[in-house]
């Protein structure tokens, strides 16, 4: 895929609080990538029941233990997206100033489809929304579709066997197969149903699927447990409710947060708004407008370009954590053991590192974009550009001495600082950096073996506020 189109998007959502603040954050970046569907669907944690009263008892043991046997489970309805849609409409003649690339409020609602929200993973029918999902698939735009699985895969697996069903006897099943597989990315939070397991995987074993089953723990309900104390007050209320919630226009007034009141339509029994009960559980103490949970917005942030070349390679890691390749099947990606960084605050190995080193820029880039819904292109930061002169990918020998010569653009006139860094487990190993104003000299180690990679992070940063940073990533390969 060319470097400079805009990548497509499906989202499913099971309408949990976390998905309604995944999807506030979401609609701030929508000017990064071109949404194609915002489908509702089920999980584990939400269903609607089928109207009739038939019980269901979960298949995940997490969720089959804490609810049993029931008709319905916390079901949010089918409005919530319409209902934000209709406050990002109010916002949107402000976004405009900023980036011209924000969609409409109307564009956004046609894609808004209800799909299989009867129960968890169900895949029998063909609803509104697998149907949208197997037609984007199928259609002749050659961009991949990046599927967004921030409940269950139940609808995205529904739109697949869909495909199956109609194309399995045709003379050109085979190439239809491979189109729709190499098509297709899932990016899902964990396992929420078993449609992955049961149908996606055995059937449409070439599909890429991007697993965070680990990271996102750090970006949902018991964060405090997960991130560094160094990263922790850019999620708590003193600056959430300052920078992203109060005062940011009407979208951000439904933005859920510790002790703030709110209460969810058919989640009657959610505490979080109520602050006399959100000290010492077992997530932690929480005080008002403390950061709830976004479990699903590392989803999104893989399409977001901010210089760290990870889209096309999950391994090098960026805001959308980082994956290495599973050693049983080359299409799935993990996080995991496999895929940890090394935390710096405790010295060990840290399954949640790869997603919480980046908490800060992007929580001062979310509170840049809160302020876009409210403030003149002049009165707001707006993200630099950086520029490496030797591009990229540079060959290198071992012992080699190779100078990085900096540059930035800044559209607001900010002077821009930069930090260079290797970020190890990425590639194969470290190297010495000196920076000496714009120039990073970077020393490939005497001991380093032909083929090896070592990458290199070039981070600039404004001086506006909030501070907003974009990276290149250098890529040293050894000759």
């Amino acid at each position: 895929m060319g470097q400079n189109q805009a990548k497509r998007t499906i989202v499913t959502t099971d309408g949990e609080i976390d998905d309604v603040d995944t999807f506030i954050r979401f609609l701030m970046y929508t000017n990064e990538f071109d949404t194609e569907g915002l489908v509702y669907s089920s999980s584990m944690w939400h269903w609607k029941g089928d109207d009739k009263g038939t019980k269901f008892t979960s298949e995940m043991e997490m969720t089959r233990n804490i609810y049993g046997e029931r008709s319905e489970l916390r079901w949010p309805g089918t409005n919530w997206i319409q209902e934000l849609l209709a406050e990002y409409k109010k916002v949107h003649p402000n976004l405009l100033l900023h980036d011209k690339n924000y969609p409409s409020a109307e564009a956004l609602l046609e894609l808004v489809k209800v799909g299989n929200i009867d129960f968890e993973g169900e895949m029998d029918q063909r609803t509104e929304g697998s149907k949208w999902i197997a037609e984007k698939l199928l259609d002749d735009d050659p961009r991949e579709i990046f599927l967004q699985a921030w409940g269950g895969t139940n609808t995205i697996a529904r739109a697949l066997k869909s495909i199956e069903e109609d194309y399995s006897k045709k003379r050109n099943w085979k190439e239809i197969k491979a189109k729709v597989s190499k098509k297709a990315i899932i990016y899902t939070i964990m396992d929420q149903d078993a449609t992955y397991k049961k149908y996606i995987g055995p059937n449409w074993p070439e599909i890429r699927v991007f697993y965070n089953a680990n990271q996102f723990w750090c970006f949902a309900y018991p964060w405090k447990q997960f991130v560094p104390k160094s990263q922790q007050p850019y999620l708590e209320g003193s600056f959430m409710g300052a920078n992203i919630i109060n005062n940011h226009g009407p979208l951000f007034e439904k933005y859920y947060s510790y002790g703030d009141g709110q209460k969810q339509d058919g989640d009657p029994n959610h505490f979080e708004g109520d602050i006399s009960k959100i000290v010492n559980t077992e997530r932690g103490s929480f005080s008002k407008y403390d950061f709830i949970s976004e479990g699903d917005s590392p989803a999104f942030l893989h399409l977001v370009d901010v210089g760290l070349a990870n889209y096309e390679d999950p391994s090098r890691g960026g805001w959308s954590g980082r994956f290495e390749q599973s050693k049983e099947n080359p299409f799935r990606f993990e996080d995991g053991e496999l895929a940890a960084d090394i935390n710096p605050e405790t010295g060990e190995m840290d399954t949640s590192y790869p997603q919480t080193r980046w908490i800060k820029p992007m929580q001062l880039d979310f509170a840049a974009r809160a302020d876009w819904c409210v403030k003149s292109f002049e009165d707001a930061n707006h993200p630099p550009k950086i520029n490496v002169i030797q591009g990229n990918y540079i060959n290198a020998s071992a012992g080699q001495s190779i100078t990085l010569n900096l540059s930035s653009e800044d559209v607001d006139g900010d002077p821009v600082h930069f930090k260079v860094w290797s970020y190890v487990e990425a590639g194969d190993g470290a190297t010495a950096i000196e920076l000496k104003a714009n120039n990073a000299i970077i020393n490939i180690p005497e001991s380093a073996k032909s083929g090896e990679e070592y990458h290199i992070i070039v981070e600039g940063t404004d001086a506006g506020f909030p501070a907003l940073t974009r990276y290149q990533r250098v890529i040293l390969t050894v000759r």
